[in-house]
């Protein structure tokens, strides 16, 4: 806050409003004991001029990728974004309105969500797609809930190679309901989920079977046999999915997946420190009506024009809360814009060149490091992500390159206790042969103790 609004008069002229003697009177209630009294150990106050020196002072320490070439994974990426992208959602007209409640005001917004819907639909091969969620996470723990409302079951199964954020989202979404989430085992020399010890978990008591595509390791998953053993047992088949794959490997739609969520980060959106994101979610024809958010629709007016409307609102600000299937409370509008432009002005052969180059280098970086004998930890088929083992522990290899000026990892340490040793490596478009060089020659001249 740049200024302080209430003064001493401001102040004497509240309390006798309130009948009170002093601001202590005001929290008599309180038990003394429950009462801070002394002041916290705050520095001294500054100036407006000094406090934005000192908040940009704080905000340089923080390293950007225009310091860094970046090599993470784990599910956000760092592509290259048009600049049309940030033209078009800087637009006032898309950069301050809220929820198009009022169709006869809100023509443009709606259409823009239309087409991202759209485009969704064509990329996953799927009939429905909603106005997006928050994030991929969410959006899987949404998909959980569907699930086992349709099913009127109180099992899922996910496998243990999705991406614990997710996981740990759809944990808590379940955790209310009683809806027990099982992790399907991967197999240990391709990172794969283990289908035989998947097919032992299903039973009629399953709501749902989740997988991810590529998965949380970058290996490839058998999404069309996983999806016919759920099939099998009554369950629903969620495919969480990285969008810009799509383009080269099989749709959702095409192996009869039932949800499909996934992060639309990589379509248009910076890596931003975590965030704004952006949910997908998509749906089976027969779903439609158990979708959470929102979905926009064209029609016509009473002119016989084009004219495009919230068809669905399933939430429970709009309903009767009893029949609400989400209390999901926005559509990430802007982001959702910010994908439609993307995708628009990428085109399907962009796209499909955006995934080619992302997988050639990853590729490239994968024999670079055999040649220095360093290998992957998985046998598996990835496409532009894998795992790496390192001779130390990754966080302190993480450490190590980022002084060195690259982005890597993260450390898959901190959320599989058997897995200490490797790290994340993912490319995309961005990088180019000589960064996939200076990358390997930098790990090689390392000088880490072994674990």
């Amino acid at each position: 806050m740049a200024w302080q609004p209430h003064s001493e008069r401001d102040r004497r002229e509240m309390l006798e409003a309130l009948g009170a003697e002093s601001v202590d009177a005001l929290f008599a209630d309180i038990p003394a004991g429950l009462r801070e009294t002394a002041m916290p150990d705050l520095p001294a106050p500054l100036t407006e001029m000094e406090l934005v020196a000192r908040a940009a002072d704080l905000a340089g320490q923080n390293a950007s990728l225009d310091e860094l070439t970046c090599f993470a994974g784990g599910g956000i990426y760092d592509h290259f974004i048009p600049a049309i992208v940030r033209n078009v959602i800087s637009r006032p007209e898309f950069l301050t309105p809220y929820t198009p409640y009022q169709p006869e005001a809100s023509q443009g917004t709606l259409q823009a969500i239309f087409e991202y819907q759209t485009m969704i639909c064509e990329l996953t091969g799927m009939h429905s797609a909603n106005a997006s969620l928050y994030d991929g996470a969410t959006a899987l723990g949404e998909a959980v809930l569907l699930a086992a409302d349709v099913t009127h079951r109180k099992r899922v199964v996910i496998a243990g190679a999705l991406s614990p954020v997710a996981r740990q989202a759809a944990e808590t979404y379940c955790s209310a309901g009683g809806i027990e989430i099982a992790l399907a085992p991967w197999d240990d020399a391709t990172g794969q989920t283990d289908l035989a010890a998947l097919a032992e978990m299903l039973d009629d008591s399953v709501a749902c079977v989740a997988l991810q595509q590529p998965n949380y390791f970058g290996v490839l998953e058998q999404m069309p046999e996983a999806a016919s053993l759920a099939r099998e047992a009554g369950a629903l088949f969620t495919a969480m999915v990285e969008p810009t794959s799509l383009v080269l490997l099989k749709p959702p739609g095409e192996y009869d997946a039932d949800l499909v969520v996934g992060e639309g980060q990589p379509l248009g959106l910076p890596p931003g420190y975590g965030g704004p994101l952006l949910g997908i979610f998509a749906c089976r024809e027969e779903y439609l009506r158990q979708m959470p958010g929102r979905v926009v629709g064209r029609t016509v007016d009473a002119a016989g024009e084009t004219a495009y409307c919230l068809t669905l609102q399933t939430r429970e600000q709009h309903i009767r809360r009893d029949r609400a299937t989400s209390n999901i409370c926005t559509n990430q509008g802007l982001c959702a814009l910010a994908a439609a432009v993307y995708m628009a002005a990428m085109g399907p052969e962009g796209l499909r060149e955006v995934a080619l180059l992302g997988a050639e280098r990853a590729h490239q970086l994968r024999d670079l490091l055999n040649a220095a004998g360093l290998e992957p930890r998985f046998g598996g088929a990835f496409l532009n992500e894998f795992v790496l083992r390192v001779p130390a522990q990754a966080d302190a290899v993480v450490r190590e390159l980022c002084a060195q000026g690259y982005l890597v990892g993260p450390s898959l340490a901190r959320d599989f206790d058997e897995l200490g040793d490797c790290l994340l490596l993912a490319t995309t478009e961005r990088r180019t042969v000589a960064e996939v060089e200076a990358v390997v020659d930098a790990m090689n001249a390392l000088e880490l103790e072994e674990k």
